[in-house]
């Protein structure tokens, strides 16, 4: 059985083998040497500048998005979580820069697959060497059909020597004009140099060509490490049974089967049917049988020059969905009005502002019943105040007990807010949310309490409506009446005046039962104004209480959710959709 992976030749042997360009074909066994140095004819290595690649207005606006999702991301996830997105900004940058006549395509697979005697048979001439001895490709060897592909060999690493050019042949030269082959070490090899060559220069390479045979074609880690990571880049993506000359009768076909539904269960969708998707083939680099089919589709392949910009579309569709879990939700996020509402009440509550509201409707009550009031009445309460000590009737523990459970509430309000802002959100995000929400918290019960005092019930007396002059012209008339009725009595008892009970005693009555009874109407009359001024500074501190609330806490929540809502644009343009759920 031919293997394809085994330590190359000495540097010395390398350096007498190859031009000075280190593009040439790569000579053979002693006896074929004569017949492959006339097959090959001798090419300059001209610095003829090659195309840059071109991407279509989709891809470079989904690159576009994903500059931008990153650049507005950095101060909310870390370096880890963008870093795979990073690198995909870079290498398509790079890759763009580069040679968009050429399509680099790579040649993995496992130990004694073949890819070697593969890559040998597409280039017509023995370049990589393959035997029985394990690994026998120590380091990757790239082949390229045309002049112009420097630059896309040295962004893989290969250093000149490793360089080679295929056997020119007419027709087969022309139809793989513009491919760069690269044949790779062992993905499985017990070497670490070997795995690592693999696993980095898959990820700069347009379209990877893996090669399985008949006995390791199911094995776990080609489909676990590598395939089903790659589903997404099947349509750049070649799978290729190679040594079908060791299989009996039908059996091509059942491995072929067996290798389909193995590629489908990982994902991986399969372009048959004209449906886009990685192509499945069966051949023998041994016997030859298959490689030009294979030929074919690589030419077809490399002639439509649309694998790099596949493979980088396929590069940022892998990226979006590793982002997906800190970016995309399918809740609706954000604060209602509701929430708003309920958030700015509680501010209320915790200042005060019902208690105020109703203070100030029985102050401006009392100060009616005040004006209105008998002078008797008027005396007897100036007494009463008199009497009281100025110290007021609320001890000083209950206060500090009132100004802690404010606190409490305005801590609670905060709490409750944050948690509904945050609901649904990634994780980063219900973070940079609910920190902000704490940092607006940070001194706002001691901003309630200024603005309480600032904005609660006005210093003085509560305005008076334009009927108390009357009522109070009323009540001294009153008044009036009782003592012109009493002096008119106390005339009569010491025979100042003439005997006449009737109008003194009538005039008393009258003073005696109107001043009560406008002192009731005036109470009845006050009421409406009352609750309407006490209505007022209640919302007067309520206002007050939920400009403060917005200033500290909402705006920089409602910051942070517009931030969000940014992000969140960006990563459905990189996704290819036009937005995330809302």
């Amino acid at each position: 059985m031919e293997s394809d992976d085994a330590p190359g030749r000495t540097d010395s042997t390398e350096a007498a083998d190859s031009w000075d360009d280190g593009l040439i074909a790569r000579r053979v066994a002693e006896g074929e040497a004569a017949e492959q140095a006339a097959a090959l004819e001798t090419r300059s290595h001209s610095a003829q500048p090659a195309t840059p690649l071109a991407y279509d207005g989709v891809l470079r606006s989904r690159l576009e998005a994903l500059r931008e999702l990153i650049g507005l991301s950095r101060t909310r996830l870390d370096s880890r979580t963008l870093a795979e997105a990073g690198r995909v900004l870079d290498e398509a940058s790079t890759r763009r820069r580069l040679s968009g006549q050429h399509t680099v395509v790579a040649i993995a697979g496992a130990t004694g697959s073949g890819k070697s005697q593969l890559f040998n048979a597409l280039a017509g001439v023995p370049i990589s060497e393959s035997g029985v001895r394990r690994p026998t490709t120590a380091a990757p060897i790239a082949c390229s059909w045309s002049d112009g592909a420097a630059t896309l060999i040295e962004r893989l690493g290969i250093p000149p020597r490793l360089r080679r050019r295929p056997l020119q042949n007419g027709d087969a030269d022309t139809e793989l004009r513009g491919l760069v082959l690269v044949d790779l070490p062992d993905h499985d090899s017990a070497a670490v140099q070997h795995r690592e060559h693999v696993d980095r220069i898959l990820a700069l390479v347009d379209a990877v060509i893996w090669v399985v045979d008949p006995e390791k074609y199911a094995d776990a880690v080609l489909h676990e490490r590598y395939l089903r990571p790659m589903a997404g880049h099947a349509e750049v993506m070649f799978v290729v049974l190679n040594q079908t000359d060791r299989l009996p009768g039908e059996a091509t076909e059942q491995v072929l089967d067996d290798l389909r539904r193995l590629l489908d269960e990982d994902g991986i969708a399969l372009g048959e049917y004209g449906e886009p998707g990685a192509t499945v083939l069966s051949l023998s680099a041994l016997t030859g049988d298959g490689v030009p089919e294979l030929r074919e589709l690589l030419g077809q392949f490399v002639t439509e020059r649309g694998a790099p910009a596949r493979r980088i579309s396929a590069d940022v569709d892998a990226a979006a969905v590793g982002l997906r879990p800190v970016y995309a939700t399918r809740r609706r996020t954000g604060l209602s009005e509701e929430a708003r509402d309920e958030f700015a009440a509680r501010l209320a509550d915790a200042v005060g502002a019902r208690a105020a509201g109703e203070a100030a409707e029985r102050a401006w009550a009392r100060n009616a019943n005040r004006a209105c009031g008998t002078p008797w009445l008027r005396l007897w309460r100036w007494y009463q105040d008199r009497t009281e000590p100025a110290t007021g009737r609320l001890p000083l523990r209950a206060q500090a007990d009132e100004e802690a459970t404010a606190r409490q509430r305005v801590e609670q309000a905060v709490r409750t807010l944050a948690d509904r802002a945050s609901a649904g959100l990634p994780a980063p995000w219900a973070q940079a949310v609910r920190e902000a929400a704490v940092r607006g918290s940070q001194g706002l019960p001691e901003a309630l309490d200024e603005l309480a005092a600032r904005a609660g019930r006005p210093p003085g007396r509560p305005p008076r409506p334009g009927w108390w002059p009357a009522a109070v012209l009323a009540q001294a008339a009153m008044t009036l009446l009782q003592v012109v009725g009493g002096l008119w009595l106390l005339g009569q008892i010491i025979g100042f005046m003439a005997p006449n009970l009737g109008v003194p005693v009538l005039l008393m009555v009258t003073g005696i039962v109107g001043g009560p009874l406008i002192e009731w109407s005036c109470r009845m009359a006050a009421r409406g104004p009352a609750r309407r001024y006490g209505t007022e500074a209640e919302r007067r501190l309520r206002e007050a209480a939920a400009g403060c609330g917005r200033a500290r806490v909402l705006d920089p929540v409602a910051a942070e959710l517009l931030r969000y809502r940014e992000v969140r644009e960006q990563y459905g343009k990189v996704a290819g959709v036009g937005a995330t759920a809302r």
